[in-house]
């Protein structure tokens, strides 16, 4: 039997983005790393700045923004244009023969769009087991080419729908599982999971199921950590092999084998 080849699906948040630097070096790690990988990325801070310069106000609830038609429309251009392109273009420059995409281009990924409840997240997509066409994407990097995804989907009637990052890069771990030995890797500003906030050496380096209730029952877990942990958690029982949330610039670390970020098990 061929030995399973390997896949890194890294997802990078905001501040890697807004800062010119931070992701040239982010990305110059994501070129070096072996094998297949796929990147996926948001945009939001990015999108809020340009937004307000268009007089459009973002709402934000839990952190997750409500896209009524005038956002969609900003962060249609942010996320798929501007911020994509300028992505791929670096990668480029590496040596990574990326392709940057939204959830319509070639149907990779369809979702529905969210049903009001409580709230109308207005258009808002969210995503299933049936989501992801992996065996098309796996086609695409199967032919040399690495994906570049935004967090931006469509419901296959024509209509864009924002996304958000870390659930398209944990359902696409999920998806792409079933063909790969998978690592869903999470990076941001912080070094991974801190026991305090405020102290950068407070890193937690294993979390599993059981500690993850006492961490939130502590309340050290919190606010914006917990839809990535529960996403996280997630994956790893749908087949994922390793779930790592850590700093962008520590990324190189994995390539030498050290221990990197917190890292989530069964």
């Amino acid at each position: 039997m061929a030995d399973i080849k390997q896949l890194h699906v890294i997802k990078i948040g905001g501040n890697v983005i807004d800062n010119s630097e931070n992701l040239y070096h982010f990305l110059k790690d994501f070129t070096a790393l072996k094998g297949h990988k796929i990147l996926v990325h948001g945009g939001g801070k990015v999108a809020t700045q340009i937004a307000e310069t268009m007089g459009i106000e973002s709402q934000l609830v839990d952190g997750r923004r409500i896209t009524d038609i005038e956002t969609l429309r900003v962060v249609t251009m942010v996320y798929g244009g501007l911020i994509n392109k300028n992505i791929v273009a670096q990668l480029q420059r590496f040596g990574t023969n990326a392709i940057g995409l939204t959830g319509a281009d070639g149907n990779f990924i369809r979702a529905v769009k969210r049903p009001v409840k409580t709230i109308d997240y207005g258009f808002v997509g969210d995503l299933d087991d049936k989501s992801i066409d992996a065996d098309a994407i796996s086609r695409l990097m199967e032919a040399g080419f690495t994906p570049a995804f935004c967090a931006l989907t469509h419901d296959g009637e024509g209509q864009m729908l924002n996304t958000n990052a870390d659930t398209i890069a944990s359902a696409l771990a999920v998806a792409l599982s079933k063909h790969y030995e998978t690592t869903l890797i999470y990076c941001f500003e912080k070094k991974g999971v801190l026991q305090d906030i405020n102290d950068e050496d407070s890193l937690i380096r294993e979390i599993d199921p059981i500690r993850y209730e006492e961490l939130k029952k502590a309340e050290i877990i919190h606010s914006g950590m917990l839809p990535k942990l529960d996403n996280a958690f997630t994956a790893i029982s749908c087949g994922v092999k390793a779930v790592i949330i850590g700093k962008a610039d520590e990324l190189s670390t994995l390539q030498k084998n050290k221990p990197f970020g917190t890292r989530l098990s069964k």
